[in-house]
């Protein structure tokens, strides 16, 4: 018998491989460095490559395709519920085996270079616009500690900072007013640097057909357009747009049992961050057709505003965020222009 399935324990410098043949039967057990995975990946007839689908899986998978081996990565929850004994690199990595091994497991599509490029644009806006809330946090903290109230909104702290600096007899002493000019001056640079990287992105979401039928979808615009195609790229790995909905954990929780059907609130499941961002487009989307529910122009904002007599906003919002991923897979896997819903009858 000859080895048909190998699975690999990600690391950083030592890489645990376990093989088995067809009938799971254990043949490789072998300790790899870094420098030598490759290498011996190449020497290997073609045969299934599994790996957990982690940090820098993406990149060892793309590598294990381009010499021809057929890669499967294994969500890390699911693989997890394989492992025999303690935690180890060698059970882990038979725990690999074993998840690839079953005919239900959920496999994670290999993402390009591309793909992962987008992605880290969308972490480094998001790190760039926690600092900048917690740099105006902390000037409004150290700012009343001398009796200035400065408003919450970033537009008029920018303003009143403005005013304070220039003011030729201002309320702050010296060394306190030189600390605020310095706090200034890097609000002002996170200011340019996620302006930067919103042109970056926009300029990408043009030169992408799939983002550029995506943006005109109500409540996606250009940021959600990006993060969609860059997390699911053509979304043929989800069976229908529920299956979207569901990975991004906007679905009710279920808690059944004995034939009793339990519904709780959202399971949250999976990306957190594009569940957040798709969940914001759902809200400014439901808060324009709120001022103008007595005139709804399509049918989908006369099915909001039906939502809004019966349901809670926060509700609404969930519910319209849920259907707005089911759209987002619907124009992704038939690569189809969006279409606005028919108008509503007068």
């Amino acid at each position: 018998m000859e080895v048909t399935l190998v699975g690999i324990d990600l690391a950083k410098r030592m890489f645990q491989l376990h093989g088995s043949d067809s009938s799971g039967r254990a043949l490789l057990k072998k300790r790899v460095s870094r420098a030598r995975l490759a290498e011996f990946l190449a020497q290997l007839p073609q045969m299934t490559i599994a790996m957990e689908a982690c940090a820098s899986a993406h990149y060892w998978g793309r590598l294990c395709q381009g010499l021809g081996h057929k890669v499967r990565l294994v969500p890390a929850q699911y693989a997890r519920r394989y492992v025999k004994t303690h935690k180890n690199d060698a059970a882990d990595a038979e725990a690999i085996v074993e998840a690839a091994s079953r005919k239900t497991m959920r496999f994670v599509p290999i993402k390009s270079e591309e793909q992962q490029s987008i992605q880290a644009l969308h972490r480094i806006r998001d790190r760039l616009k926690r600092d900048r809330t917690a740099l105006a946090n902390e000037i409004r903290g150290l700012a009343g500690e001398f009796g200035l109230v400065f408003p919450v909104t970033l537009h008029r702290l920018r303003r009143e900072l403005d005013i304070l600096l220039t003011t030729p007899q201002s309320r702050l002493p010296t060394m306190m007013l030189s600390l605020v000019q310095g706090l200034r001056g890097d609000l002002t640079y996170l200011d340019r640097r996620i302006e930067e990287v919103e042109v970056t992105m926009k300029t990408l979401n043009q030169q992408s057909d799939a983002c550029q039928r995506l943006v005109p979808v109500p409540g996606i615009g250009e940021l959600n357009a990006s993060a969609f195609v860059a997390a699911v790229g053509r979304a043929d790995q989800f069976r229908n747009g529920r299956d979207l909905a569901s990975w991004l954990g906007l679905v009710p929780r279920q808690h059944s049992s004995g034939g009793k059907e339990r519904l709780l609130g959202i399971s949250k499941r999976g990306d957190s961050y594009l569940r957040r961002i798709l969940i914001h487009g759902a809200r400014a989307h439901v808060s324009r057709v709120v001022r103008r529910r007595e005139n709804p122009r399509s049918q989908f904002e006369a099915w909001i505003v039906g939502l809004l007599d019966r349901k809670p906003f926060n509700t609404v919002v969930v519910a319209v965020a849920n259907k707005l991923a089911r759209i987002i897979w619907a124009v992704l896997y038939h690569q189809t222009r969006f279409c606005s819903p028919a108008p509503h009858p007068a």
